[in-house]
């Protein structure tokens, strides 16, 4: 099958590729009858190279998409992806369209098998958070026949669509803000480390953008697990009594970045004189702080509606089936914790 072919994979497609018949493959995919192991394993591994997924909808339906899209994002507890979707549900709220989500917890292995069930109710497409996928998963994108758009990260190859920002552009221009204020010692902390592409990817552009003006991050902290107020607090704290000349703290997201912001509070340290702060995501929910959290706003909704567009788009018949690559533009909110008045 070539990279234009839309029509999904059937059975054949598996028959062909191991070497038995179709009646064979079914009873293997289905689990039933007798199949010699060395069959079962030829024909499984046919079907994963592929990326077929079976087909369970049953009788007339068989032949036939539902009004489902799944939409699959690494986590609801992260404040960031209620919002996105959001964006998907306001543009599919007047259509047939209905999102289905599925949560991955940024594990590449269980982000397979959600793809994998939910393609096999044939859905009208798939929106995929990130673009970092395993063989499988992208081989099960690529021939599902089915409008893909993969969200929030444009830094990569796209199986099909794709809309987002540029992550790596994101921490240059963070970093050009920092140095423009004449910050000097600055530290990187991040959670969901290295599971979270897209903030490393923030740390990877920050590094290239302070190390183009001669300076160097003087200390980091991967945290692999989720983000909370009070990781943020015990992070900064353990930073900084490692590193007490640091003036200025790149947190990987918003909410980290609030308990940072609370501890310095706490110890009376001028803020953003003394050490300036800033986050990434622009979550409305932190607006109550004490101050405001400098951040970058990460373009959501509007991701989430984009997104969705481009499902209703390709799913019109007589519709232009290329694919849509779209790189949106955050912006930087200053907030009360990164100075502005600094020329250098």
């Amino acid at each position: 099958m070539n990279d234009t072919t839309k029509r999904p994979l059937t059975l054949r497609d598996v028959s062909e590729a191991s070497g038995v018949s179709e009646m064979t493959v079914s009873r293997v995919l289905r689990n039933r009858g007798d199949v010699s192991d060395a069959t079962r394993k030829r024909v499984l591994a046919a079907a994963k190279e592929l990326g077929y997924v079976p087909n369970q909808i049953a009788g007339s339906l068989a032949s036939q998409r539902v009004n489902l899209v799944a939409v699959i994002i690494p986590s609801l507890g992260n404040m960031v992806f209620p919002e996105v979707l959001n964006g998907i549900n306001q543009v599919f709220d007047d259509t047939p369209l209905q999102p289905v989500v599925g949560v991955t917890d940024y594990l590449p292995e269980k982000e397979e098998r959600v793809l994998y069930e939910m393609l096999s109710w044939r859905p009208s497409g798939v929106i995929m958070a990130g673009l970092e996928h395993s063989d499988a998963a992208r081989a099960m994108m690529k021939n599902a026949g089915i409008p893909v758009v993969e969200i929030m990260d444009t830094d990569g190859r796209a199986v099909d669509s794709m809309v987002g920002i540029s992550h790596r552009r994101a921490g240059m221009e963070m970093a050009k803000a920092i140095l423009k204020q004449g910050y000097e010692h600055i530290g990187f902390l991040g959670t969901k480390m290295p599971l979270d592409h897209r903030a490393r990817k923030r740390f990877e552009g920050l590094t290239e953008g302070l190390g183009k003006a001669g300076v160097e991050i003087e200390a980091r902290d991967f945290y692999e697990g989720g983000s909370a107020l009070a990781k943020g607090r015990e992070m900064t704290q353990t930073m900084l009594e490692k590193n007490p000349d640091l003036d200025f703290l790149y947190f990987s997201n918003d909410m980290i970045g609030a308990g940072g912001l609370l501890y310095l509070l706490d110890q009376g340290i001028d803020v953003p004189g003394q050490i300036g702060l800033a986050g990434f995501n622009g979550v409305e929910l932190l607006q109550g702080l004490p101050r405001q959290l400098a951040t970058m706003d990460a373009c959501r909704l509007d991701i989430g509606r984009q997104a969705a567009q481009i499902i209703i788009d390709r799913n019109t018949d007589g519709a232009d089936q290329a694919p849509v690559h779209t790189t949106l533009t955050p912006t930087i909110s200053f907030g009360d914790t990164l100075r502005r008045d600094r020329r250098v």
